[in-house]
């Protein structure tokens, strides 16, 4: 009868994890030899302990581009779209990638292709 009870209590004990952010769309504009790059993400934001609070720009080889930092939940606005200025981005390259980020779960694992024009 033990082993049922310390099992339900390790299950308890176990970190919560919610969903990660994701990236629901993505685009890309030119601005002199500069880009700026727009992020639409949707997150289960629950309040100032625990939302989606940045995304940043990579290379194919992961090299970080640009962050945009988010300083506040968005409970009410799902999806939300941010922008970010005056990215370096490399001449040549035809492809970046977005990545999101969770204050409590930090960048997911996955990543979103962004195809230049």
């Amino acid at each position: 009868m033990r082993a049922p009870i310390a099992f339900v209590l390790c299950l308890c004990a176990a970190p919560v994890r919610a969903a990660p952010p994701e990236i629901v769309s993505a685009g890309a504009a030119r601005s002199g030899e500069r880009w700026d790059i727009s992020v639409t993400l949707a997150h289960p934001d629950t309040g100032w302990d625990h939302y989606a609070d940045g995304w940043r720009v990579e290379s194919e080889d992961g090299t970080v581009l640009g962050v945009r930092e988010l300083f506040h939940p968005h409970e009410t606005e799902q999806p939300f779209t941010r922008s970010l200025s005056g990215v370096a981005i490399p001449e040549g390259t035809a492809r970046v990638y977005i990545r999101a980020r969770c204050l409590t779960d930090g960048w997911t694992e996955g990543r979103s292709a962004l195809e230049l024009e």
